[in-house]
């Protein structure tokens, strides 16, 4: 099933290169918040956040692709990742990733935590099944557990609800460029235009066409 998806995502996104020679429009391709989320960015830096979930197929599916896209973005633009908040298993994939920023392993870790989950069907929920896991990039068991359980993380899972009720988030994955500009699956088109949204949107804000 994965693998039929990320073929399905990969041609659409093909597909999807001539779909948006204009400019994207508001409340239609992308949603406006009433209330702009302040990126805390000097003028002249764009912020694109992703905001997925590691349980997600469809954050799973995107991420190859998103990647690449991010690698690619000028110096101007800012690419975070923000995990999502909506369920208890998915606060606990929230800590893990943390828990490994706190470590310095994230990016490391990244990729192999999706195919932990979707191609070896592990829940990563417990302490033990993640202290293992992370003690594969050099991290004991003590250590593990003591950043998934510290307050620094805990403290960012509460700034991750926070953010996630002030983009008004009903799913993921979702990309939210500059604090004001909201990209789903179902603004966008379907999940291959996400990208190609995204980059329209960044250029029009350095062009001083959006605000």
């Amino acid at each position: 099933m994965i693998k039929k998806l990320l073929t399905s995502f990969i041609v659409s996104l093909c597909l999807a290169s001539t779909a948006f020679a204009a400019a994207p429009e508001a409340g239609k391709d992308y949603k406006v918040l009433d209330e702009p989320v302040n990126t805390e960015l000097p003028d002249g830096k764009i912020q694109v956040t992703e905001v997925f979930w590691y349980g997600c197929p469809h954050c799973y599916a995107l991420n190859p692709s998103l990647e690449k896209w991010a690698a690619e973005l000028k110096d101007d633009v800012d690419f975070e990742l923000l995990p999502a908040t909506m369920g208890r298993t998915w606060v606990r994939h929230a800590a893990v990733y943390y828990a490994a920023t706190q470590l310095g392993i994230e990016h490391k870790l990244h990729d192999d935590l999706f195919d932990a989950i979707h191609k070896n069907g592990k829940h990563m929920t417990d302490d033990g099944e993640i202290a293992e896991f992370f003690s594969h990039y050099g991290v004991s068991k003590e250590a593990a557990l003591k950043a998934l359980n510290s307050f620094g993380v805990k403290s960012q899972i509460n700034e991750a609800h926070a953010r996630m009720r002030a983009y008004k988030l009903m799913g993921v994955p979702a990309l939210v460029v500059d604090g004001k500009y909201v990209i789903t699956p179902k603004t966008a088109g379907g999940l291959e235009n996400m990208l190609t949204i995204a980059s329209k949107l960044t250029d029009e804000i350095r062009d001083g066409n959006l605000k």
